[in-house]
């Protein structure tokens, strides 16, 4: 009874370590799937950051911390951009009322001036 207690043991190892064994294979293709997209994303940024570098120019090689500077280059323009936009939009909402309140007394002065005709 032992020895069969020890069999099934050996047995539910060898299972799990075949399900140890599969995981593992899983993960490392799952591993190698991510690290080409994360290679095809940093050629695809590199490719969009430095046109030049990207075909091959000589003396173009570009470094990721450069790739990294101008994606942050890039993205504090955005910022400033939106930060522009929404400036000019208040302004523009600003002078938008200024108008009609000037509109209004133009309409009032008009209105005025028939009056006293």
């Amino acid at each position: 009874q032992a020895a069969e207690e020890l069999e099934e043991a050996c047995a539910r190892q060898a299972l799990q370590l075949q399900e140890m064994g599969r995981r593992e294979r899983l993960l490392r293709a799952d591993a190698a799937r991510a690290k080409e997209q994360l290679e095809s994303f940093k050629t695809h940024v590199v490719r969009v950051c430095s046109p030049a570098a990207a075909a091959g120019v000589a003396g173009k090689a570009v470094t990721e911390q450069q790739v990294i500077e101008k994606v942050r280059q890039i993205s504090d323009e955005n910022q400033q951009s939106h930060e522009r936009e929404k400036r000019l939009r208040e302004d523009l909402s600003s002078r938008l009322s200024k108008e009609k309140e000037v509109a209004a007394n133009v309409e009032a002065f008009k209105k005025s001036l028939r009056e006293l005709q």
